[in-house]
């Protein structure tokens, strides 16, 4: 058991004996903000003093007397309003690594307690081209999705696309009189959106084309056979570019339920919702009414239009519905922007009085804008929106350049064969892109800059698959294995970089726990550029290759569970290492 479980542990036990109607599970061992006050530091007494009108201090004081840490800290020591600091021995922290290396963990356990979640992310429009406004949604759901996975939790990915509603009424009248056969085999979604924005466009200024467009959405809608025909190969060319990009990405998804799925069943639950008295009738509409939550108190949900059309709250209703029946998840997680925070405060209100029962946990983690250098939404120099597979493109055009320069940099020799330069470019390239969104607090907006996230310096993917390929070159250069598990016994931790490099690595599990916790993958971005940082330092002080055999033995330990982290780490954020760069 890694040393702040142990702690946490037997604190919890002699807490529980103290007080026995405390709720123990709130009391945690975390890293201490400052190291020279410890490796550990537990804050969680003062809250459970305060309600009880006992003092923190002599709570901590009759804690730290039926606590026994001997054998995990060299002392316990009492500090500020009520906490314990913790220090650990030189010997738990070697024996932490030597568990590691010997493949009994990577510094995380899995859960005890597995839950279900469903992750809902990414959620393009079928007949529409993804653009840059799916990156963040689709970026950071699959890093969500990857790390509950990590820890051991059953994860059910759903990608919610649209196929359905009014713009298909238009893409139809489009299809039967402006449909260029020969563009859409080659460029079908090009192709849609040309046919799409002709027809929207007409619909505004002629009022013949919008009746026509209304007339194909009621027979789609009633079952015509050739529009149903025609709306299936629209979705079917549609998901082709879909699965290119998600390719592309490393994203894959375990479901691709659409709006049309739950179309059928949307007439049913608003019956069921009224006949309840928690939807009624307002100027021939039906909504819900959220008279006693005050932030919805104005803002009544929708569930069905004048003209007898559903909405996105009937639908998601249906969705919640249907995952609740087929997988009965501890939680659903939706990844979307933060302009929906009122449609799900409103969705989760509504399903809250509709399943009162339903103990599921939901959770709306939203996020901000990508923003131009120029500080306004981003967009190409035409003003248009950036459509994703360009900007994926561009990532691996401008890492190509990136990795040719460094490559001609180097002395002949050392340079690698010219075959492998647009595999690295496009790891790097579309690392960086990931990165540089996953590594801003996700709620604020972010200036997307090539120049800063394909810099080999800095808190980059760049730099820190950099850090990891020149681990690997300390392995080939010293003609060593990275597997070195037969070496675990004897790991010596001597200098004060050597062990602030473990320490460090002892962390591991606790970040990824928060971000499980937070929904925050930024928190992962920063560990692991301060662990790069750390090994720099470890390195730049410690030598290892020209070390004594028993030094070197322990110090390439240290440089092989650094790498696994490394890796571990980048590929719960969806990002590949390279052993050469």
């Amino acid at each position: 058991m890694l040393p702040h479980k142990q702690i946490e542990q037997r604190l919890q036990t002699a807490v529980a004996a103290l007080l026995p109607d405390a709720d123990v599970s709130s009391v945690l061992a975390r890293p201490c903000p400052n190291p020279k006050f410890g490796d550990y530091q537990t804050t969680s007494l003062m809250a459970l003093a305060k309600p009880r009108k006992l003092n923190p201090r002599q709570l901590a004081t009759d804690v730290l007397a039926r606590l026994d840490v001997a054998d995990v800290c060299e002392k316990v020591e009492i500090a500020g309003a009520g906490f314990l600091n913790f220090h650990l021995k030189p010997a738990a922290v070697t024996q932490a690594l030597s568990s590691a290396a010997a493949g009994e963990h990577l510094f995380f356990d899995k859960t005890s307690q597995p839950r279900t979640v469903v992750v809902d992310f990414s959620s393009p429009n079928v007949a529409k081209p993804m653009h840059v406004g799916h990156i963040r949604s689709t970026i950071l759901g699959d890093s969500l999705a990857r790390l509950l996975r990590l820890l051991g939790h059953r994860v059910i990915t759903d990608n919610h696309i649209g196929d359905w509603g009014t713009q298909f009424g238009m893409l139809l009248v489009g299809w039967k009189r402006d449909l260029d056969t020969a563009v859409l085999k080659a460029d079908a979604i090009a192709e849609l959106e040309r046919i799409y924005k002709k027809v929207s466009a007409e619909c505004k200024e002629n009022p013949a084309t919008l009746e026509a467009a209304k007339q194909e959405l009621v027979e789609l809608q009633a079952g015509d056979p050739e529009n149903l025909r025609i709306w299936h190969e629209m979705i079917a060319l549609s998901q082709v570019q879909f699965d290119a990009i998600y390719s592309r990405l490393g994203v894959k998804f375990d479901h691709t339920l659409g709006e049309s799925f739950y179309n059928p069943g949307l007439k049913a639950i608003v019956d069921e919702l009224v006949a309840k008295g928690i939807a009624r009738e307002s100027e021939g509409a039906k909504a819900i009414f959220f008279e006693d939550i005050p932030q919805l108190k104005e803002n009544p949900a929708l569930i069905q239009k004048s003209d007898g059309g559903f909405n996105y709250t009937t639908t998601d209703l249906a969705t919640l519905a249907h995952r609740l029946e087929t997988w009965q998840p501890d939680e659903v997680i939706y990844v979307t922007d933060g302009r929906q925070q009122l449609h799900f405060q409103q969705l989760f209100s509504a399903f809250r009085r509709w399943h009162p029962d339903a103990a599921m946990k939901l959770a709306h983690v939203w996020f901000g804008s990508i923003l131009g250098e120029d500080g306004k939404p981003f967009k190409t120099r035409s003003g248009e929106t950036v459509k994703l597979a360009c900007l994926l493109d561009e990532a691996e055009e401008r890492a190509f350049k990136v990795v040719k320069e460094k490559q001609l940099a180097r002395p002949e020799e050392e340079r690698l064969p010219e075959a492998l330069w647009l595999g690295i470019a496009r790891v790097v390239g579309l690392g960086a892109v990931k990165y540089a969104d996953l590594l801003p607090n996700r709620q604020s907006d972010y200036v997307f800059s090539w120049d800063k996230m394909l810099a080999l310096s800095g808190n980059t993917a760049p730099y820190l698959q950099y850090a990891y390929a020149r681990i690997k070159s300390i392995f080939r250069k010293g003609g060593e294995t990275s597997n070195i598990k037969h070496r675990t016994s004897n790991i010596e931790l001597a200098a004060p970089e050597e062990f602030a490099l473990a320490r460090h690595l002892l962390n591991f599990g606790l970040v990824l726990e928060a971000v499980a916790e937070e929904y925050r993958p930024n928190f992962i971005c920063n560990y692991l550029y301060d662990l790069a940082g750390h090994f720099t330092r470890f390195y730049e002080n410690c030598p290892v290759l020209k070390a004594e055999p028993a030094e070197r033995a322990s110090r390439l330990v240290l440089c092989d569970l650094t790498a696994r982290v490394l890796k571990q780490g980048l590929d719960a954020l969806g990002i590949e290492v390279l052993e050469q760069m």
